[in-house]
């Protein structure tokens, strides 16, 4: 699953937003081993500790950034509760993905949870009023058609799990939602950070609660050398394709950098098959298409009607 940040816009010259489109492809190439890592930890390691985990070790390495910037306290705290909710949702996004990671190959959950963009853009018609025309709602629809050819063959291997990436992607949507309302005067480092925070509080309840359940997701371990380098893995692939993807936007529009975020399943394909022998079908893979296609349609169009409105699109990244 990929790094969730949220980002200040940028108009960028043209050798700024060079720059920005290749910090981006970097970002989205590293990003699917976040999963790959979680994966080989899952056998061992629940999935609430391994979010745990990921949350711990992002507070460690943004902490230094934002004392350098020294934007610790640049958060608005009158919206404390709803920073409070945009971490509580990043548990439920990451717990269920990674979950999912246990039985699922790694580039079919994320072509699932790539239906993200296409739940967002129906929140945003809802509950921010964006006006969203028939082709965004047709193109949203083929979308979510494109992951049932992805879910159904799933479903018949692994049962209702499958379907637990829609939830992930949900969660993420959701807390995007959120974030476009928060993020206009807020640091986006900080606003990192105290997500941070607040996810390693909730999982930190989690797992206390958890705690002798002999639950699977919930009961955490004592993890052995090998699990802690797994986990390792996860917190510092998170953070390099964060900051990455957090200067990419800083450097380059929303808009033109959006569409690269697709790259990340076929870089999430090739680490599945190098690691886990794990390839597509050509049923996934038709779905996997239709899943692209809708969701450059809906990036081409909020892009279309941004210029023709003068107006810059949102820029959180997942």
């Amino acid at each position: 699953m990929t790094t969730i940040s949220a980002t200040g816009q940028a108009n960028g010259r043209d050798g700024d937003i060079s720059f920005g489109l290749v910090l981006m492809v970097i970002s989205v190439l590293i990003s699917p081993l976040i999963d790959i890592f979680a994966k080989l930890a899952i056998a061992t390691v629940p999935a609430a500790q391994i979010t745990a985990a990921r949350f711990v070790l992002q507070i460690l390495f943004i902490l230094p950034i934002v004392l350098m910037r020294g934007t610790l306290f640049d958060l608005t705290w009158r919206k404390t509760g709803l920073h409070m909710l945009r971490g509580g949702l990043l548990v439920v996004t990451m717990i269920t993905f990674i979950t999912t990671l246990k039985v699922m190959e790694v580039a079919d959950a994320i072509a699932i949870f790539f239906v993200e963009p296409i739940i967002l853009t129906i929140l945003g018609s809802i509950f921010l009023k964006e006006t969203i025309g028939w082709r965004r709602y047709t193109a949203c629809a083929v979308g979510f058609l494109g992951a049932l050819l992805v879910i159904q063959p799933s479903m018949q291997e692994v049962g209702w799990i499958a379907l637990l990436p829609v939830v992930s992607a949900f969660g993420l949507a959701v807390f995007l939602l959120i974030t476009r309302m928060v993020a206009q005067n807020e640091d986006p480092w900080s606003m990192q950070l105290h997500a941070g925070i607040w996810g390693a509080v909730f999982c930190g309840i989690i797992l206390y609660a958890g705690q002798g359940s002999g639950s699977e997701v919930f009961d955490p371990v004592v993890p052995d050398v090998t699990a802690a380098f797994y986990l390792l893995g996860v917190g510092v692939a998170a953070t390099i394709s964060g900051v990455l993807g957090v200067y990419a936007y800083r450097a380059a529009p929303a808009s033109v950098l959006a569409p690269l975020q697709y790259l990340e399943i076929v870089s999430a394909t090739i680490f599945g098959w190098l690691v886990f022998q794990h390839f597509p079908d050509a049923l996934k893979w038709l779905g996997i298409a239709i899943i692209i296609a809708s969701g450059l349609y809906i990036i081409w169009r909020e892009r279309s009607i941004g210029k023709s409105a003068g107006v810059a699109p949102v820029s959180p990244t997942i």
